[in-house]
């Protein structure tokens, strides 16, 4: 009896099992991703086609005063009203959690938009909870539209459902994605189904901040989204709205889709076989 209680001791340390602290109240993440959106997106506002101070980060676009105001706006409200949770931002270094939860952020997703006068950028914030997003706001300071999305709950845009699209067929969609800031490594291949998609779709759009693709899929209004070289802030937010609204999302595998994966396509789920079938990572080895 002493051998098999060792053996299954054994077994319980090589696959641990997840925390079962139970997360904070929906509600109260809700409350904090829109509060501490709202006011990234108030600091967004007042730099927007004024004077900033502009450096560029290799390979990677272009970082503003106004990116790292904006996030010291939101990680101030958000540490201070659950301090244990850790952080992964975009213009700051990972701080580990001292409980299940973190927070993803993206305090200006767009910021060469932003840099030009293009009123297409946004704040993505998501929280976290044992490696799984249960919560996650994009807010457009310029039109000052919400998008909200709860796990089990839906999505909302200024706190009205919204569902993705009911398009049947590719010829009539109108699909949207992003390129890469690597060109050299990547951007023939993006191309590729670019061109191919192009060639099928009503129309391809190409914005330039991929938490507002994935908000706008999750809308309705474009019917699918794809892109690849992808960090986490720039998706964590959008894939859980798609979801909720409906929406499938995956990697270029079909996989389910992870925040740490490197590439997404987000649809309307009807048109999901069909995109999955031109953009998969088989199609262009």
């Amino acid at each position: 009896m002493r051998q098999k209680s060792q053996k299954q001791n054994r077994a319980v340390q090589v696959h641990p099992p997840k925390s079962q602290e139970e997360h904070p109240p929906l509600s109260m993440l809700r409350d904090l991703i829109l509060e501490s959106a709202e006011a990234a997106g108030k600091i967004l506002r007042q730099y927007y086609r004024g004077k900033l101070r502009i450096e560029e980060k290799p390979g990677a676009g272009l970082v503003t005063n106004a990116d790292f105001e904006a996030q010291d706006a939101i990680v101030k409200i958000l540490k201070k009203a659950l301090p244990k949770f850790g952080f992964l931002t975009e213009e700051a270094k990972p701080e580990k959690a001292r409980c299940p939860g973190r927070w993803v952020i993206d305090p200006l997703d767009g910021t060469t938009n932003f840099v030009h006068g293009f009123p297409m950028f946004c704040v993505s914030i998501a929280a976290e909870w044992n490696g799984e997003i249960i919560a996650g706001t994009i807010y457009h300071p310029i039109l000052k539209e919400s998008y909200l999305a709860l796990k089990g709950k839906g999505a909302t845009r200024n706190s009205k459902k919204i569902h993705v699209s009911a398009t049947q067929k590719i010829e009539n969609s109108l699909l949207t994605t992003g390129f890469t800031y690597q060109k050299e490594k990547l951007l023939q291949k993006e191309m590729q189904s670019f061109q191919k998609l192009s060639g099928i779709a009503r129309a391809v759009r190409r914005p330039g901040s991929a938490a507002l693709d994935l908000a706008y899929t999750a809308a309705g209004v474009f019917d699918a989204f794809w892109e690849q070289n992808l960090s986490p802030w720039d998706v964590a937010a959008g894939a859980l709205l798609v979801q909720e609204a409906g929406g499938q999302v995956t990697n270029f595998r079909g996989d389910p889709f992870r925040i740490e994966d490197r590439a997404i396509l987000a649809s309307n789920s009807i048109l999901h076989p069909a995109l999955l079938g031109e953009i998969s990572e088989k199609r262009h080895r």
